[in-house]
């Protein structure tokens, strides 16, 4: 299979690893409703989520908790056209990313070509991006000419040429543009991808006016409105030749040279006599099938053309943007923000109604509305979790959108020309729910020397033990005891009752047959080595109990040999976390 090639590759082809672990600090203030300070809250499992910073190091943050739990990924990346004259810079030369190019690539990265640039900041990226998604998952990625060839090769690389489903045109502009140097260009691509293509479905588009115009009834027949579909097909057919007679009486000898009736005459004859079959006003014309519309599929396939009647436009998403904020002036408003009608077409092929929703180029926040409209016209419960690296960006456009989109506002609230009942009158209603805004913790989980920080709390290692150990996010369900018999597969409730302060539970829960406990932080309530975070023999004494093999993640073991008797699997922290 070919391969791409180009100059800091090597730099960064395993650099996700190298990524430090960060927390994620809320930002309570900035949260929606505002929430008091803390932790990120348990609660977030199943909520949404705004976080601030590089979003290489965020998905390496969120990685621990969201590991294969995502159903779609969209993002949205710079196109690389190499124009620097707005706000949300599109050439890769931002001064975060050449920073981290030259940490990375080494002095080579100051004067990389930007096709260079953009292939080293996207790879580990899609390389972390890809460890999100669930089994059943798909990643959809927004592009234009500059990049769309060497994005495929790149994701052919990353998650599997065999694992490609379309390349989808989305008709963003709905005019010429009469400016243009050679071609007026009307599209974008997205480009589509599965985790396994061979499992993953798209659910079917929901028919519009246009498709349900087709469907007519000129013969009243009381099953209702059909389309005539043709008789004939070129794919050879054994029983496909035979001579048809029309009422009329004229005789057919046989389909069309090359091609053959898709029934054999058997069939045929009896979709007649059941009057499916359709010979036009007169009786005389070539037969047609008649596919009535109460029997078809409550949708249509997805196409890989999307026009913008049915997709938006640009100047729509720009027009949704400027409805909901204000900006101090015409150069910081985003050029071709996605409108959340594109958004929504994705959300409707590749989501369920409960299903999580990953952005980490979140931008002006499209994703997030999106996401709100749908739950609010399916009645879903979709979450989503948005990622921006522009401080600015993410406060006053990503969050402050979606916050207004969640309790509602006033088209043009601000415009001093407009009257008080004006602004009532332009009132839209919020879509309801909320979202925890966070930012990424200055400093690592682990200290320079490997150490875990002091002040990382038992709730916040269990996520990264619970991911060093399964591959897979942790998500604390509702309080539970330890469920009876094996081969639960998700983590069990962090907070049961009766272990220590906060009442954690030193079981995070079983995987694939085996139990996982941290020993951390005075779970048991004492840090001595008789009772806290040493695996001793009083110390196991006091663990939920389980009958099959152990993991027990701990600062030393003092069972000696009774730890394999036990079916003891030890891991010393920090030491086996270096996942």
């Amino acid at each position: 299979m070919p391969t791409l090639n180009w100059i800091g590759k090597e730099a960064v082809v395993k650099h996700h690893s190298a990524v430090p672990f960060r927390l994620l600090e809320p930002v309570p203030e900035l949260s929606c409703p505002p929430r008091p300070t803390g932790e990120l809250s348990a609660g977030m499992a199943s909520g949404n989520l705004i976080v601030q910073g590089d979003n290489l190091h965020a998905l390496k943050a969120l990685l621990p908790r969201y590991a294969g739990q995502v159903k779609c990924i969209y993002i949205d990346p710079p196109y690389n056209t190499g124009n620097e004259g707005w706000v949300y810079n599109d050439n890769v030369n931002s001064p975060e990313i050449r920073r981290w190019l030259g940490e990375v690539v080494g002095k080579e990265g100051e004067t990389l070509d930007r096709h260079d640039r953009w292939l080293c900041m996207m790879y580990p990226r899609l390389v972390l991006l890809r460890q999100f998604l669930r089994e059943d998952g798909a990643i959809f990625v927004s592009i234009d000419d500059n990049e769309v060839a060497t994005l495929r090769l790149l994701m052919d690389e990353i998650f599997g040429a065999k694992n490609f489903v379309a390349t989808v045109l989305w008709q963003k502009v709905y005019a010429p543009k009469n400016s243009a140097k050679h071609f007026s260009e009307d599209h974008d691509f997205i480009v589509v991808y599965a985790t396994n293509a061979e499992r993953w479905k798209p659910n079917l588009v929901n028919r519009g006016e246009k498709q349900d115009k087709a469907y007519k009834n000129p013969d009243n027949d009381p099953r209702g409105p059909w389309r005539a579909d043709g008789m004939s097909a070129r794919n050879f057919y054994s029983k496909g030749l035979y001579t048809i007679t029309c009422p009329s009486g004229r005789a057919i000898s046989g389909p069309p040279k090359g091609r053959y009736w898709v029934y054999s005459e058997e069939k045929f004859r009896a979709l007649d006599a059941d009057n499916r079959i359709w010979w036009g006003v007169d009786g005389n014309n070539n037969p047609a099938v008649k596919r009535f519309i109460s029997e078809v599929k409550q949708g249509v396939v997805p196409q890989t053309l999307w026009m913008y009647d049915e997709a938006g436009h640009t100047q729509e998403g720009k027009k949704e943007l400027l409805e909901i904020l204000e900006f101090d002036t015409s150069g910081d408003v985003f050029i071709t923000p996605k409108p959340t009608r594109l958004i929504q077409r994705i959300l409707q092929i590749a989501t369920d109604k409960d299903s999580l929703i990953l952005d980490s180029f979140a931008g002006s926040g499209t994703t997030g509305h999106a996401v709100l409209k749908q739950n609010a016209e399916d009645g879903g419960g979709r979450r989503f979790i948005l990622v921006e690296m522009d401080e600015n960006i993410a406060r006053n456009v990503t969050a402050e959108r979606v916050r207004r989109a969640v309790q509602g506002y006033a088209k043009g609230a601000l415009t001093p020309a407009l009257s008080q009942g004006e602004r009532e009158k332009n009132r839209v209603e919020g879509l309801g729910g909320g979202f925890q805004f966070c930012r990424l913790s200055a400093e690592p989980l682990f200290t320079a020397d490997g150490q875990i920080r002091p002040d990382v709390s038992y709730a916040q290692l269990a996520e990264f033990v619970w991911f060093a150990e399964t591959g897979t996010g942790f998500m604390p369900s509702s309080p539970a005891l330890l469920p009876e018999g094996e081969g639960r597969q998700e983590p069990l409730a962090l907070w049961e009752r009766g272990w220590g302060e906060g009442s954690l539970s030193p079981l995070l829960g079983i995987h694939e047959g085996r139990a996982i406990y941290l020993l951390y932080n005075g779970i048991l309530k004492d840090k001595s080595p008789a009772g806290g975070n040493v695996l001793t023999g009083p110390v196991y004494e006091l663990l939920p109990r389980f009958d099959g093999p152990k993991v027990i993640y701990a600062a030393a073991n003092r069972m000696g040999a009774r730890a394999a008797r036990e079916n003891i699997a030890f891991k010393q922290t920090p030491y086996a976390l270096e996942v």
